[in-house]
């Protein structure tokens, strides 16, 4: 296909095509003629990964293009892979405190977590306990042991999906891990405001412009 039924079938602009391809995340298209480039499906399917990660999963072109090359690389180490997107997602600026990473490898390793220490996931949530004692709530540290439950229902849920896909190869192993880390961000911020809502139903009766 043309570019321009590329961009049409994609919804990306035949501009942020030819972006994409310069900036490493897409692969060039085939050269028909002098001016003429040809793409397939597998490019079609390339934006689509390509806008999943950077307008739903937040990442920059610079973490998405991290995250895609190890994903493509048949010979990078799976926990690599697993290690680049986990990495790749937003943090805090700011180093957390000791005594916050300290609260958060004593609720995980309660719940019998292997923590290291270079898990990016560390300071994120240490950095979110730091944030609550700036506010005064100091109190809301109280839901540290039953999102660490259900941060490890989420995470059994992703490696099972990790390793139903094994079989299929490493390039498919490798994007789900990369596309599960990223969007599995957002689609458990997602279901969480779900789940507020319908929890506060339940206890408190339904509120304007809940479902009946």
């Amino acid at each position: 296909m043309r570019i321009s039924e590329l961009a049409t079938r994609s919804g990306v602009s035949a501009a942020s095509i030819k972006w994409y391809a310069r900036e490493g995340l897409l692969p060039a298209g085939e050269r028909t003629g002098y001016n003429q480039t040809e793409y397939g499906e597998d490019h079609l399917a390339r934006l689509q990964l390509i806008r999943s990660l950077i307008e739903v999963g937040g990442l920059s072109v610079a973490a998405a293009r991290a995250v895609l090359a190890a994903a493509d690389d048949p010979d990078h180490p799976f926990g690599d892979t697993l290690g680049i997107a986990q990495a790749s997602l937003p943090r805090s600026a700011a180093p957390p405190t000791a005594e916050s990473v300290q609260q958060v490898k004593d609720a995980t390793r309660a719940q019998g977590w292997e923590v290291c220490d270079d898990n990016p996931g560390l300071p994120a949530a240490a950095a979110v306990l730091d944030r609550y004692r700036a506010l005064g709530r100091e109190d809301l540290t109280a839901t540290l042991p039953g999102y660490v439950r259900a941060a490890e229902v989420a995470a059994a849920a992703d490696l099972d999906c990790i390793t139903k896909n094994l079989d299929a190869g490493p390039a498919t192993a490798a994007q789900t891990v990369v596309v599960g880390t990223v969007l599995g961000d957002a689609l458990l911020a997602g279901l969480r405001r779900m789940a507020q809502a319908s929890e506060s139903d339940r206890r408190f009766g339904p509120t304007p412009g809940s479902p009946s």
